[in-house]
């Protein structure tokens, strides 16, 4: 595989994993046509995503939102993009347990701490400052934003979004394509597609409202 690196998507996310320091960076793609041509943090955006299928370098997905993440996700599959081709990213200030895992694709940002025997899947995206304890589980394209702490033995399902400061009481579950609103406190289990928030967090809502 030809050496380098391939942010997709013309992002804050890409800007501040360039600023962590990550090496390699051959250019950035985006479909947006007004940003093609144009340089994002000092590296240039070579094209739309599907240039991903030509190359060869390997792909690092700097999409925020965790439903964007993982349809960009399907449309790289699309191209070609097989998941060897997936970079993951830990910021030199980030420290990870000897015991904990992380799956390809993932980006863990500046000051983000992560114990023993944690299993962080493909896809997820932990913003700086965040705590990830004893045997937490997060599934892929889970997204904390800064300063989330997790207890230990707490479950994430995939696509969930939690927000700055939320924290999660341990051995709870928050179900896939939930989302946790900022500074919640969440205490008990949250079933799938739901928005949580307050402290302690309480139903807002959920996909059907």
């Amino acid at each position: 595989m030809t050496a380098g690196l391939l942010l997709v998507g013309a992002s804050g996310l890409a800007r501040e994993v360039i600023a962590a320091g990550i090496a390699g960076v051959t250019g950035i793609l985006d479909d947006d046509a007004n940003l093609h041509d144009t340089d994002i943090a000092g590296v240039h955006v070579l094209g739309g995503t599907a240039l991903a299928g030509e190359r060869e370098e390997q792909v690092l997905l700097c999409i925020g939102p965790s439903g964007a993440r993982a349809e960009v996700a399907r449309r790289m599959a699309r191209v070609g993009v097989a998941d060897d081709r997936y970079a993951t990213f830990v910021a030199r200030t980030a420290r990870v347990g000897a015991t904990s895992d992380i799956a390809a694709g993932s980006i863990l940002l500046d000051g983000v701490v992560v114990t023993a025997d944690a299993r962080i899947g493909r896809h997820v995206v932990v913003m700086p400052n965040c705590t990830i304890t004893h045997d937490d589980k997060l599934d892929d394209f889970v997204t904390l934003a800064a300063g989330v702490a997790l207890g230990g033995g707490v479950r994430i399902g995939e696509r969930a979004y939690l927000g700055m400061n939320a924290s999660v009481r341990p051995g709870v579950t928050i179900a896939r394509d939930s989302t946790i609103g900022m500074g919640a406190v969440v205490l008990r289990d949250v079933p799938e597609g739901e928005t949580w928030a307050g402290v302690p967090a309480r139903r807002l809502g959920g996909r059907n409202d």
